[in-house]
């Protein structure tokens, strides 16, 4: 089957083993002086390892790969301890994994093992692998009262970047998606008034980052699944954040879904040089 799952570049390992604590299920192994990944089984492909690599030799790939199996995976965690247990248990919370939780939790009754106290429910207050973890905070931007004369951030969710951003999370369902180029939020003084209120965000960078393929895949799933209401996509005047659009208009062109779709140029000045539907 084809899914999410990490891929470890041999060249950029250094070896530091980094990666190997934050990966609960047992998919990383130091072999021979590298980091690998020693099954497809393993690896649920939620990128806790990435943002502990220094030298950003771990990223998430789409391909084919063997489905992971929490029930495998269980019986490595139980061997390394309780410990273990209970950081996988979080790991799966975090990421609003709950149909994995309860697998998990099953076969730890099954052996009669202690479920160990874990720090929160599935959704709720922030801790373990913040850079990934889903968070909705767009109630507590409803009722936030803030200072006189103090701007109030529009952003509802979190993570932000399009690599990151679960699909299924429940502030993409039926809503407006603004698209952003990683520029826009610094060049557009009111970007936050004008644009991301009462939107859903992914930011993007079509120069620097490689996963293109993923990015369509995303954008499709938010349009074919999440069925998302509009998807506005704000780029910059320069010549390869046009790329971007690009990503969009092809995601669009492959999913069944038809959406409205806007374009925002925005200038490097900081000025609205275009906006039009497409």
């Amino acid at each position: 089957m084809k899914r999410k799952i990490i891929h470890i570049d041999e060249d950029k390992c250094t070896g530091c083993g980094d990666c190997i604590p934050n990966c609960p299920e047992g998919a990383i192994q130091m072999i021979d002086g590298k980091a690998r990944l020693i099954s497809d089984l393993f690896c649920d492909g939620l990128g806790a390892c990435i943002g502990t690599c220094p030298v950003g030799a771990i990223k998430i790939e789409e391909r084919e790969a063997e489905p992971y199996n929490e029930e495998k995976t269980m019986e490595n965690i139980i061997k390394a301890g309780p410990n273990t247990i209970k950081a996988h248990l979080e790991h799966l919370k975090d990421h609003g994994e709950e149909d994995y939780y309860k697998r998990a939790l099953k076969v730890l009754t099954s052996k009669n093992i202690p479920v160990p106290e874990t720090k929160k429910e599935i959704g709720n207050v922030p801790c373990g692998c913040m850079g990934s973890k889903m968070m909705d905070f767009s109630e507590e931007k409803d009722v936030c009262c803030h200072e006189e004369g103090e701007r109030q951030s529009q952003l509802r969710q979190w993570p932000v970047q399009l690599h990151l951003v679960p699909t299924n999370a429940p502030y993409f369902q039926g809503k407006d998606v603004l698209l952003a180029a990683d520029c826009v939020a610094y060049s557009l003084a009111d970007f936050h008034k004008d644009y991301l209120k009462g939107k859903s965000l992914a930011i993007a960078c079509p120069k620097l980052d490689s996963e293109q393929e993923i990015y369509i895949e995303k954008i499709k799933q938010l349009i074919d699944q999440a069925q998302i209401n509009t998807l506005t996509v704000m780029i910059m005047e320069v010549p390869c954040c046009s790329g971007l659009l690009r990503i969009a208009e092809l995601a669009a062109g492959q999913a069944k879904r038809k959406i409205p779709i806007k374009k925002v140029v925005v200038g490097i000045s900081g000025k609205i040089l275009k906006e039009e539907w497409i």
